[in-house]
């Protein structure tokens, strides 16, 4: 089945999120804890949704999360619509195959047509060509005219130390 996620699945899905950077292969950056994970999903401004997939071994087991797309909105200034940025999406290694991460993509691409949004837009590590080659197979465009950057750590520290112009309180 696949659903939204509530406060029961936090650290389900911290558990994953972990198991994504292992297989990215940056375990050593991956930092965040459930109740990191808690507040972004449900705290009283959710700056981000998810979306789990939960699946039984039988009718008299429990349910258990072995997936997950995590996501927020993003803006385009082009269209003046939001559309859907798909942070994260990770299905365990042995529930793969089973179509559970093209349902999970299909449940966000059901998302942006019901609420308007023009985009659903994600990024894939250049090595990962067994998900290059499902999203391609999806319909998925690779945007290779465009390169991602990012400020973190000391240099995202160091910039926002260089604003000279006065600002406005509040």
């Amino acid at each position: 089945m696949i659903r939204r996620a509530t406060p029961a699945d936090v650290d389900a899905i911290t558990g994953l999120i972990y198991e994504l950077a292992e297989y990215e292969k940056a375990r050593h950056e991956c930092t965040v804890v459930p109740a990191q994970i808690e507040t972004a999903l449900f705290g009283p401004a959710p700056a981000a949704f998810a979306h789990v997939v939960e699946v039984r071994a039988d009718d008299s087991a429990a349910p258990v999360i072995v997936g997950t797309a995590l996501w927020f909105r993003n803006f385009s200034t082009w269209d003046g619509v939001h559309g859907i940025y798909l942070e994260d999406l990770y299905v365990t290694p042995e529930h793969r195959g089973a179509g559970y991460g093209k349902a999970l993509l299909a449940t966000l691409a059901e998302e942006c047509v019901a609420q308007g949004y023009t985009r659903l837009a994600w990024s894939v590590l250049n090595w990962n060509t067994p998900s290059i080659g499902f999203y391609e197979s999806l319909g998925a465009v690779a945007q290779d005219e465009w390169t991602t950057y990012r400020l973190s750590g000391d240099a995202l520290a160091e910039l926002s130390e260089l604003s000279e112009l006065p600002r406005q309180a509040g």
